[in-house]
């Protein structure tokens, strides 16, 4: 299993950060009176986005984590969670965005989803 380069930064920002618990639920809308409700499965994957300033160095092992050991962000990655700290197991919902910060620095945008 790969881990997160630790040449980026450990965690995502929490300015920018955004969790939402998993939509585990199937809802089915009947003739008469409210849509019945049930759990799909026991877990889902958690769905949570943010924000890093990284250099252009940094961009570039993003990229190349992304692109070569996630082979195209296919499969899934070790990191920390960025709001309990505990060790999790990841992968990228779709490619990183990349957005000039300024100089040298780059405003990158992840959609990512927690593994249950």
């Amino acid at each position: 299993m790969a881990t997160w380069p630790a040449t980026l930064p450990a965690l995502l920002q929490i300015s920018g950060l955004s969790e939402t618990p998993p939509n585990n639920v199937i809802r089915t809308k009947m003739e008469i009176g409210p849509a019945k409700m049930r759990r799909r499965s026991t877990s889902g994957p958690r769905p949570i986005s943010g924000e890093q300033i990284l250099t252009t160095a940094q961009v570039a092992t993003l990229d190349t984590f992304y692109v070569g050991t996630l082979i195209d962000g296919t499969t899934a990655f070790d990191w920390t969670h960025p709001r309990t700290g505990a060790a999790v197991e990841m992968r990228f919902v779709s490619p990183p965005t990349y957005a000039p910060a300024g100089g040298d620095y780059w405003r990158v945008m992840l959609k990512l989803e927690i593994l249950p």
